[in-house]
């Protein structure tokens, strides 16, 4: 019996400590408890030691016929093993294949200098990677790095995936054909949907997997600065089950790129993406934590991303929560932001289905200008991708978000939001003094909704109720 009543103790305490309730935040209180709280884990990696330029061990500059990346590899791998420093592009075109990044080095791409990747494929080995949210062994990364810490890209200078409709682009993403076996991402699809071990799932040269711009997979303490990013094959920037990253004052030209999404943290945490420009090919920023069974295998939330000072132009939507959110998301901090584009989909974006599950929560964005926007302010869509092959038993939530002061001067909606139409997993959703003429059809609101409040909001002049 004592022994009964000591585990009950035990237990009792687990209970109270251990999985205490998180503690919920208005707009008011997040901004001022939540947010200085979560900038105070960010930190930049400061990396001191030698400068290593590569010209030193044996690169050559503007030779087309000559790929660099051996050379800059071991440059990276000698600096690493001295303890840190820097690793130097100077200034010229440096044609590369994949760079492998290691702890302690700050890969400086130099103003004036291009690091220009190479289309032959047989340069990329197969590494370990997630591709649209789904666990895999895929064509490397343009840059990857696993496991590592302590890592940076700088400098004035450009990274250039040197993708085209000739090569990588022309490498659409193949269909399921009746009859026919399955390659490239719908049998991905489907090993996923299988939970087929994941060291089964490698994928070939002709399986049409585009490799990621850079893809730091496990790694911490990260920065990005200055650098200009362009012509990605995939997707540009994406931290996977990272965490204490900075992204600031970096320029991401993809437009034209098919899923040209801009910076795209997976599973991450403690992110900070400030003073950027977007001007891209699908989302400009797109928060993900897996896909339907490997997210929720996984069950890693991406959490604690903080968004300001950046400049979106053309995109699929500005600030985009999912597809790919199996593992769910919380507590995400947008501020002080300007988007402007005819091609500019959505400001406030968030997508999926009851295929991922998860929980989305704690989303609160303030002080953001609009000039433009193709669809609407806000849009929250739990029905996204209806035609996916796929177990529909995982009904997302969507809770707790706040829209203060957000200004547009043109829209199709304001709000658009398409809920289920038998749950009402939309939950608490605010609209704080927000400004938006120019509103073609007012807003658009399908399935069921629980607690949609504005709060001296105007659409064409009219107060919202």
């Amino acid at each position: 019996m004592k022994n009964l009543r000591f585990l009950a103790l035990i237990l009792a305490a687990f209970l109270i400590f251990g999985f205490a309730a998180e503690k919920t935040y208005d707009s008011k209180s997040a901004w001022k408890q939540l947010y200085p709280k979560i900038m105070k884990q960010i930190k930049a990696p400061v990396i001191n030691g030698a400068t290593y330029n590569i010209a030193d061990y044996g690169a050559v500059p503007d030779d087309p016929v000559f790929l660099n990346h051996k050379v800059i590899n071991s440059t990276i791998a000698l600096c690493s093993s001295k303890g840190g420093g820097t690793v130097m592009i100077p200034k010229g075109t440096w044609y590369t294949g994949p760079v492998v990044m290691k702890s302690n080095v700050d890969l400086h791409i130099s103003e004036g200098a291009v690091l220009l990747f190479s289309d032959d494929i047989d340069q990329y080995p197969t590494v370990l990677t997630r591709w649209e949210g789904m666990d895999c062994y895929n064509t490397s990364p343009m840059i990857y790095a696993y496991e590592q810490q302590n890592i940076a890209i700088t400098g004035k200078g450009t990274i250039d995936g040197g993708s085209s409709v000739k090569n990588w682009w022309g490498m659409r993403r193949l269909a399921a054909v009746p009859g026919k076996e399955m390659r490239g991402r719908p049998l991905l699809m489907d090993w996923n949907e299988k939970g087929t071990p994941v060291e089964k799932r490698i994928m070939g040269k002709g399986d049409n997997m585009r490799p990621q711009l850079i893809n730091f997979y496990k790694c911490k303490n990260i920065l990005i600065q200055d650098v200009t990013l362009t012509r990605p094959a995939f997707w540009t920037i994406h931290p996977l089950m990272c965490e204490n990253m900075t992204v600031r004052g970096v320029t991401m030209n993809t437009v034209g790129a098919p899923n040209g999404d801009g910076c795209d943290p997976e599973s991450s945490k403690n992110v900070l993406i400030e003073n950027c420009f977007f001007n891209t090919g699908d989302d400009c920023i797109a928060i993900k934590s897996g896909r339907n069974f490997d997210g929720r295998r996984w069950n890693i939330p991406s959490e604690n991303i903080i968004v300001r000072n950046c400049r979106m132009q053309n995109g699929h939507g500005g600030v985009v929560i999912g597809s790919e959110i199996s593992g769910g998301y919380k507590n995400l901090f947008v501020e002080d932001c300007e988007m402007n584009s005819p091609s500019l989909d959505r400001v406030i974006r968030i997508k999926t289905n009851n295929c991922r599950g998860g929980v989305i929560e704690n989303i609160y964005v303030r002080n953001v200008n609009v000039g433009q926007c193709r669809e609407a302010v806000l849009k929250i869509n739990l029905v996204y991708e209806p035609a996916e092959n796929c177990t529909r038993d995982f009904p997302p939530v969507v809770r707790n978000v706040y829209l203060d002061n957000v200004k547009c001067q043109q829209s199709r909606y304001g709000v658009y939001i398409a809920g289920f139409e038998d749950l009402k997993n939309v939950v608490n959703i605010n609209l704080m003094n927000c400004t938006w003429t120019n509103v073609k059809e007012n807003n658009r609101l399908e399935g069921l909704i629980e607690g949609l409040v504005f709060n001296n909001t105007t659409i064409n002049g009219t107060i919202v109720k």
